[in-house]
């Protein structure tokens, strides 16, 4: 009869993630990735929460006070536009927090050595889609609030797009690489 070896606490190794090596890039953007994700998924519920309460208790008028050079200029804030920032907030958080979800995918992809898997295609098309929402919703928002405050603040300019508008094109001109890459791997396998 064989009895089993027994190790000691002390010799065990550590144990690692699946496809984790200390020191690559890919493990870095992953933790950085899972972190950034979290905490973006945590703001999100905090400000949904916030919406929430904000809704359903009772509370005074508010003013909202914008100091530009001239003093400033204090403008009563109406509930349904405390709301709607609130609510704006929650979904610039929710649409990062999306974005952080699928390049965690995609790094995970990577992680594995097939990051050409046609999944990422889509997952870099829909980041596409709402990065284009997100920024075209915060320039808009900006817009807004600069109107409320009746002239203290500059409404933002169609210059102010420009470089977001391109990180938007350089996402849907991966995804088409993606997609190539994807189509070149299906091809070599049918190949060989």
């Amino acid at each position: 009869m064989r009895v089993p070896k027994l190790r000691s606490a002390a010799s065990r190794t550590p144990a690692r993630l699946p496809g984790l090596s200390f020191g690559s890039v890919s493990s870095l953007l992953s933790v950085a990735l899972w972190a950034a994700f979290w905490i973006l998924a945590l703001l999100t519920l905090a400000t949904l929460i916030l919406f929430i309460v904000m809704a359903f208790v009772p509370m005074g008028p508010m003013g909202l006070t914008a100091t530009g050079e001239d003093g400033g200029t204090s403008v009563p804030v109406p509930r349904a536009y405390i709301l709607f920032g609130i609510g704006a907030f929650a979904g610039y958080f929710g649409g990062f927090t999306l974005i952080l979800r699928h390049l965690r995918r995609i790094v995970n992809t990577l992680r594995i050595g097939d990051p050409f898997e046609p999944a990422n295609t889509g997952r870099l098309r829909q980041i596409g889609i709402i990065l284009a929402v997100v920024t075209g919703g915060a320039w808009l928002g900006q817009s807004l609030v600069s109107r409320l405050v009746r002239g203290e603040l500059e409404p933002p300019g169609l210059f102010d797009l420009v470089t977001p508008a391109f990180s938007v094109l350089v996402v849907f001109v991966l995804a088409e690489v993606f997609k190539e890459g994807a189509r070149l791997r299906r091809e070599s396998e049918l190949t060989i």
